[in-house]
């Protein structure tokens, strides 16, 4: 008679037990691995570019965005011999993070400077529907010396590899002002250059795809700015300009709004302008100017955080900006009523400060990039925000 022993019965739950749960000859699973604790985030800031770095007097003009696979792309000013604008010898560089940005790699050159009014800057960048990265930006003479003989020229770059490289500057000036533009307003304009920072791709309705970005242009005789918009359906291959956008703007960012318009943002000192469109970014309706966002006439951005067609609980945006009159106290401004009002601002930084950029992270985090000048010349700072340290200020 089989004595089933304390210790047969172990036998049987450990090693005969589960080969005939699994089936004959095949080894029972490994338990499953413990799931990976939750990526805790935290504040974190790291100085991206000094004066005197790479042999460069400045830095200026930031611009940031996530691509696809979470890598950060950052593209600045390299201001040689001083902070002027253009038409002074400036070149465009970039830097990648693939680590939500504790680490940078070197920058990576997109348009060398090779003397005065033979400079490039102010560059903005969008990533397209496929993963390429178009860049465009301005060189050449500068914006109020302009004329359709001696022109600010636009250009666009593109990256097929996540800003490991960059083609060549194409020239698409006459496309966009001056006696050949495609659209005839603008052919009374001397002049343009893009909003630098993030530029916009539309993934809402018919035009979904669309890029576009912000420019202003100078008028013929004077020097007002209206703002237009230049937009691509073809991933940046082909251009075309809108209806001017704003009268009397400078300096402006783009936004798509979960019910399929898209917002403009315009520099203003004082009340922030604004306008809407309702076909795409083609035609535009009647500007005006945000009461409770007055500040100094500086560039800033815009970010879509969340949004109630994506299936979070409300529409968050935010928008960086100096809360103040001077350049100094870049703030973010909150908006949950996608831009109708907005709530009062959390300090992003405590003093002198310019141009800012604004990008979500694959970790859910906040990343900007800013002009700090507590000393005179700017440094570009990169900061991580977590999103409910802004929201619950």
């Amino acid at each position: 008679m089989f004595h089933f022993s304390i210790f047969n019965l172990q036998f049987f739950l450990t090693a005969i037990l589960p080969l005939m749960i699994w089936g004959c000859g095949k080894p029972a699973p490994e338990p499953p691995d413990e799931p990976p604790a939750p990526e805790v985030i935290e504040y974190y800031e790291q100085c991206l570019f000094r004066p005197g770095d790479y042999s460069s007097t400045n830095w200026r003009i930031p611009a940031i965005c996530t691509l696809p696979d979470g890598t950060l792309l950052i593209t600045c000013d390299r201001r040689k011999y001083n902070e002027t604008d253009l038409p002074e010898d400036i070149d465009i560089v970039s830097r990648r993070s693939t680590d939500n940005g504790r680490t940078w790699s070197e920058p990576v050159t997109i348009a060398q400077g090779t003397g005065r009014k033979h400079g490039f800057g102010d560059a903005a960048l969008v990533v397209c529907g496929n993963g390429d990265v178009v860049c465009v930006f301005v060189g050449g003479n500068g914006l109020f010396a302009s004329s359709e003989s001696d022109p600010i020229r636009s250009y666009v770059c593109r990256s097929t590899d996540g800003g490991q490289s960059w083609s060549e500057p194409e020239d698409i000036t006459a496309q966009l002002w001056g006696s050949r533009a495609t659209n005839p307003t603008c052919r009374n304009y001397r002049a343009s250059f893009f909003g630098s920072g993030n530029g916009l791709r539309l993934t809402r309705g018919e035009h979904a795809g669309r890029i576009m970005f912000a420019a202003a242009m100078c008028r013929n005789g004077n020097n007002t700015l209206d703002n237009f918009v230049v937009y691509s359906d073809d991933n940046g291959h082909t251009w075309q300009v809108s209806d001017r956008a704003y009268s009397g703007g400078d300096e402006a960012k783009l936004m798509e709004l979960v019910d399929g318009r898209v917002l403009i943002s315009v520099r203003q000192n004082g009340a922030r302008g604004y306008n809407h469109s309702s076909d795409g970014g083609e035609h535009w309706g009647t500007q005006g100017r945000w009461e409770c966002m007055k500040t100094n006439a500086c560039n800033g951005d815009m970010l879509r955080v969340a949004a109630t067609d994506r299936g979070n609980s409300r529409n968050i945006l935010m928008h960086s900006i100096p809360n103040s009159m001077e350049r100094r106290d870049v703030s973010i401004y909150v908006s949950y009523d996608e831009g109708n009002t907005w709530q009062d601002p959390v300090l992003l930084f405590d003093g002198p400060s310019v141009y800012s950029s604004l990008t979500l992270l694959k970790n859910g985090s906040v990343g900007v990039f800013l002009e700090e000048n507590p000393n005179g010349p700017c440094e570009l700072w990169f900061q991580n925000w977590p999103v409910d340290s802004i929201l619950h200020r």
